[in-house]
Formats: structure tokens, sequence, C-alpha cells
């Protein structure tokens, strides 16, 4: 039957030939078949059996108590709050604001119970799991594989990774070994040990998906999250993710979901993070972290155009704070990160965790494209303090500067802030020029607005009108032009095409 089977593929699979015409005969889409078939890459099915027998009695339940509370109006928006999104996962006792027999936001908050997963990485009682399973706990159970129950201490816990440090009161404890989360790849088996549902040691099988992915809807952007295809739901929190060999990968921490169950996208905290996490909090009970001080974004087709890059990788810097690390080194905005420590930086979202991972006060070397030009940079970083703010721009006001007219290129009107505006938006003197129109045309397409404040044309400071007019002087049709642009909390570079017809 397989001959037949193999013998009808070239039929189907395959272009045929035309009728000779006397016109040169076309070739086929792809060429035939080989005599002998290919060695198969993937052969039988995996059987998972000896390794959970082998790792399983080292996955515990967790179980967190919350006692009853007021919670302070706006904090814990409900699941029908949050748009498609990776949500974390809770057992099915966990309370949230707004269900049965608990008013909304700013009302009375009952007590429940937070239900999660754990696993022992040592055989003195120190086991790792979720923050958002042990978060705001009053108390914390551990239940092992041989039915005992025990009360944890939380050692410490990290809301950025979304680990922590749990101990408890025991000896000679069976334990699981971490992997070298380096050689995780795509396409490779894996296994997910927890209690999905308060089902204790529920076993589920997948491959990896990626790693290495970042995830803009959870504020972790320290984590290059590991993606996988196994099955994870509410109560998996703080699982172990294991490769064949039984070692863990990750904990288990997200999924991405519509309805709160799994739908095939899950992730995963890489093992070599969680695990400097665990040892920084035994060691100090938190977590400190590398900072650069900088802000940077992603780069397009057309932003890398208009800086004259050969192409889209690495990290656009918006802003240096001033007396950052980055500052001091002499990092300059438009510059583009392209490795730290010899390792690639491909898009913005590979930055934070590959600086994050380092403690405050290592030397790294930075790989940097400045004007079309290649260069280490040495930086000292700093301690990771909190987000840099900044003011959120508003209109023009009856005392600001001298109107611009919008004679440039870009159809822009724009004045020079007044003192109160700069006050207000955390201007130096002579920096930036205040939007007050946009005309039709590529700036309003590319969404600018009123209220927005230019700050550099390329890598050129401007502080008034007259030096962004002098700035775009040159700039003709198809040409494109980046705008340095703060709005609202956050500076970044706005690529600007001008039609071929203006």
């Amino acid at each position: 039957m397989s001959g037949l089977i193999a013998a009808a593929l070239p039929v189907a699979c395959t272009a045929q030939p035309p009728a000779d015409t006397g016109s040169a005969q076309t070739s086929t889409i792809a060429p035939p078949p080989a005599s002998a078939p290919a060695q198969p890459l993937v052969t039988g099915l995996p059987d998972f059996t000896a390794l959970v027998q082998r790792v399983g009695p080292a996955v515990v339940n967790v179980s967190a108590e919350i006692a009853p509370r007021r919670v302070a109006r706006g904090q814990a928006p409900g699941q029908d709050q949050i748009p498609e999104f990776f949500r974390r996962f809770f057992g099915d006792q966990f309370p949230t604001p707004g269900g049965p027999g608990q008013p909304g936001p700013g009302g009375p908050r009952g007590g429940g119970t937070s239900l999660g997963t754990g696993f022992l990485i040592s055989d003195d009682g120190y086991l790792l799991t979720n923050h958002h399973v042990v978060d705001g706990a009053d108390k914390v159970t551990v239940r092992l594989s041989d039915r005992r129950e025990m009360e944890a201490e939380v050692v410490g816990s990290d809301e950025q990774y979304d680990v922590a440090l749990l101990k408890i009161d025991a000896k000679g404890l069976p334990f699981l070994r971490a992997a070298n989360a380096g050689l995780t790849k795509p396409g490779q088996w894996v296994v997910a040990i927890g209690s999905p549902f308060g089902l204790d040691h529920s076993v589920t099988a997948g491959i990896v998906s990626a790693v290495g992915r970042s995830n803009p809807y959870s504020g972790q952007q320290y984590v290059p999250f590991i993606q996988s295809d196994v099955a994870i739901n509410r109560g998996n929190s703080g699982g172990p993710l294991l490769n064949t060999s039984g070692e863990v990968i990750g904990i288990n921490s997200q999924i991405f979901s519509n309805s709160g169950g799994y739908m095939g996208v899950s992730f995963a905290i890489p093992i070599d993070l969680a695990m400097n996490a665990a040892e920084q909090l035994k060691e100090t009970g938190s977590v400190r972290r590398g900072l650069l001080g900088v802000q940077v974004q992603a780069i397009d087709a057309e932003t890398a155009r208009g800086f004259g890059l050969q192409n889209t990788s690495g990290a656009l810097v918006s802003v240096v704070s001033p007396g950052s690390a980055a500052d001091k080194a002499g990092m300059e905005v438009g510059d583009v990160i392209r490795s730290v420590d010899g390792r690639p930086v491909n898009t913005s979202a590979d930055l934070p965790p590959l600086i994050g991972a380092k403690a405050p006060g290592t030397r790294v070397r930075l790989g940097v494209v400045r004007d079309g030009n290649k260069r280490d940079v040495e930086v000292v970083l700093g301690a990771l303090e909190g987000e840099v703010a900044s003011a959120a721009p508003t209109g023009p006001d009856e005392d600001g500067g001298a109107q611009a007219s919008s004679g440039n290129p870009l159809g822009l009107t724009v004045q020079a802030p007044s003192a109160a505006q700069r006050r207000q938006l955390g201007l130096e003197a002579g920096e930036g020029v205040l939007v007050t129109a946009v005309g039709d045309g590529a700036a309003r397409e590319a969404g600018l607005r009123q209220g927005d404040v230019v700050m550099a044309v390329g890598r050129k400071a401007v502080g008034s009108p007259a030096a962004l007019d002098r700035e775009l002087a040159g700039v003709g049709a198809g040409d494109t032009v980046m705008l340095l642009v703060r709005r609202g909390g956050g500076t970044q570079f706005v690529a600007i095409t001008l039609d071929e017809a203006r």
C-alpha cells in the first residue's frame, strides 16, 4: 500500500511538462523525488513514564490563603476588563472583585484561596513558584506528593520576574535540577507537571514553540519567555516545564487566552533567570537589576531608511536619562544598540532582559551604530530603581513663544514653549518645539498631533521654530525624515516619508 501511495505522489504534487509544440520545454516547479526516501528526522513518539516517576515527587501543590480585607479603589480589575491578553492563571477558588459574594473595587473583599504549583530545588525545603500565586497571601501551605502538608515561609518574591522563593521545614526531600536554559530550542519535547483546577500532579506534554518571547502586556519586560504548546490551565502557575532529561527549563507562568482557558500558547520563565532571582531572594530578600538609563524603540523599514541603516535589527535609543550609566558612557539619542557583551540585540525587546539580568555595577560592552559607523561603548550599569517618568504635553497657551509658519515641508506649525509649558513638560530652556497645528500630509498620516513636542530632527536637537525649519529645509519629495517626538510619558522617533507628489 505504501508503494502505491508513493507512486501516486509525483502525479498529484508535481507540474507536468506541456506537450512538445516546438518551444523550449518548461521546467517543473520542484525537482522529482529521490529514488530512495530520505532518512526521517523524527522517529516514534516519546514515552514520559520514567521521567514522571523520577521527577513527580519534587512537584508540590501551593495553597495561598487570603484573609478578608478592603482593597483600594481601582485595584485588581476583573478578567472581563482585560482584553485579549497573556493571562496569569490561578486556581478556581481565587477570589476576583465583583465575583459571587464580593462587591466591586473599593468595597470589602472576602477572603479566598489561590491554588498553584511549585517545585523543590533543594533537599532542605527550598522551592519555587510564581509571585502571583503567593502575592498578598496571609498563609501559604505546601502539600507534598506523599500528602504531607506544611506551612511555608515566603523567603522573598519578585513581581517583575514573577518568581517567589518559599521554604518549608523538612529534610531529605526530592528536588529538581535546573537545565542550561541557553540550550532550549524550538521543536524540542517538553513536559509540564502541575495542579490545573486543583487536580494534583497532572502531566501534559508538547514542544517548545519559541524562545526569547517578549510580553508587552504583562509589564515583565525583563523576562524572555519560553513559549510552548503544552496544555496549561489555571492552577498550573509556578509548576516546572521540563526537558526529556527531567531538568527544569522554565516556570510555567502565563497563557495567551480569550477565555482564560488553554488555547495552545503557554509561557514559561527561563530557569536560569528564575534561579538567579532565587539566589538573590535567599541572600537579600530582593532582586536587583542593572540599569542602562535609556528608552528604546523598535526599528521598522521606514525608520531604518530614515537613519540610513542597512537593516531593522537593533534597539533605537530615543531617550538618554541625564546622569544615568548610558549618559556617563557617552550614549546619544539616535544610537542603535546591536549587541550586549557580544549577544545580539535583534529587536528593542531583546535589550531589557540582557541588561536586567546583570547586577548593578557590572561593566558591559555595547555594540552601537552611530551615524552609520559601528563602535563599542563600555558602560558601568546603575541600579534599577523605577521607571523614567516625563510630564504629559499639553496644547499651546497664550504666553507661548512666537508662532512659526507651516511653510516647512512637513506642514507643521510650531512654537517655542513658554516657561510654564516647559515646567509642565519637563523641558530645559532651549529644548524642543511645541506642535500647535498639523496640516494635511505626511506628518498627519504619521500620527503627529497638536501638543506633541519635537525634540530633534534625526540626531540634531531643535529648540526653536527657526531651528526646526532649518533642519527640514533640505527635505524633499520621497525623503524620509526622523523626528524625535515627546508625547505623554514617552519619547520616540517617528519616521515621516514625504509624498512623491508633494
